[in-house]
């Protein structure tokens, strides 16, 4: 029995990119070969990693506006480092939402002066920070648009002249956003768009190499610019996958439609959570993310009760992150409506159980 999967990452992928993919690991497209095992300068493998580069730009409505589409390595991680290695010259400013924020903040620390301008660590991350000021004076304002692990989601973004760098990683291609407010957008693949192993770097050119500092070539986005985003052997694996995921995407519709799935998803959980009286949510009603939907049981007695219930239904990845504890639904774009129907089903059968 396949599984509803709600894990927090790696992601769920849509069965039909899942079998063309693993096809395509025997053999791609009738070549004789597997996909992992030609070459990355092949001709086979340029025409993938054009359209994967192609298809981001599409979809986020970016072509032809001065952005160019990377997938890199290191996942989100290693962008915390290479975006104030690219862009930090004196100071810059980062909204504090949660962990990955506070690792952003870190690594940024080792290249320049880092301000806090806004954060909800005070209520332990459950909230987004609103009408706060953006000092005129920043290299750049970084946020993260998601935060899996508190469940909690930016819904206004802030209006202002200072570049804008977001961490997209677990909501990138599941709602409509104007993507031109931002500067630089980075999102591990293995959230909402492929396998674990590469990352989507979507910048404008036009904020590069301004820093005085010598950059390493690895780290330097102008360096896989001009290599076609092949400066080093891509994750060719990896990088196909999410090409199929954003094909498959293209074809139901593009962003306007999945958001509107996404949407009924979000709605279905966050209504049983709060008219059950077995379960609270963690995050601000103001700032749920339709992504992540993170509740605990108010009777943590029932919790076995709950976990066999889940177990025999063939839901997965649902605990909570430490942080938080309880449990965490995430409902990226592959996940179905049908399957968060079947946990919403199990949390009605143990109130009327109870």
């Amino acid at each position: 029995m396949k599984k509803h999967n709600f894990s927090a990452g790696p992601c769920v992928l849509p069965q039909e990119v899942l079998k063309k993919a693993s096809e395509a690991v025997v053999e791609l497209d009738g070549i004789g070969l597997s996909l992992i095992e030609i070459s990355h300068r092949s001709t086979e493998f340029v025409a993938i990693m054009e359209s994967a580069r192609a298809l981001a730009l599409e979809l986020l409505g970016l072509e032809g506006k001065g952005y160019q589409a990377l997938f890199l390595q290191g996942g989100a991680s290693l962008e915390f480092l290479m975006v104030a290695y690219n862009l930090l010259e004196n100071k810059a400013g980062y909204i504090n939402t949660g962990t990955w924020s506070d690792k952003a903040i870190k690594e940024a620390k080792y290249f320049g002066d880092i301000i806090e301008v806004a954060s909800s660590k005070d209520k332990n991350f459950k909230y987004i920070p609103k009408n706060y000021e953006v000092p005129g004076d920043l290299d750049y304002l970084h946020l993260t648009s998601n935060n899996t692990i508190f469940g909690t989601q930016v819904k206004a973004l802030p209006v202002t002249d200072i570049p804008l760098v977001c961490d997209m990683s677990s909501d990138i291609f599941s709602r409509q956003i104007d993507f031109s407010m931002f500067d630089l957008i980075y999102a591990g693949a293995q959230k909402n768009m492929g396998p674990a192993g590469t990352t989507l770097v979507v910048v404008k050119e036009d904020i590069l190499g301004k820093v005085s500092r010598q950059i390493p070539s690895m780290l330097d986005y102008q360096v896989h610019i001009s290599k076609d985003s092949m400066f080093n052997t891509p994750s060719v694996f990896a990088v196909y996958t999410s090409m199929l995921t954003l094909q498959w995407l293209k074809d139901m519709g593009g962003i306007s439609t999945i958001e509107e799935i996404n949407e009924k998803k979000a709605s279905l959980i966050y209504s049983e959570i709060d008219l059950n009286p077995l379960f609270t949510g963690f995050a601000e009603k103001e700032d749920r993310s339709a992504m992540n939907a993170t509740f605990t049981l108010t009777d943590e007695r029932l919790k076995e009760t709950f976990d066999t219930m889940c177990k025999a239904a063939g839901i997965n990845g649902i605990n909570g992150h430490r942080s938080v504890g309880g449990y965490r639904a995430s409902m990226y774009n592959a996940l179905s409506l049908e399957s968060v129907g079947v946990l919403v089903d199990i949390m009605s059968d143990l109130e009327r159980n109870a």
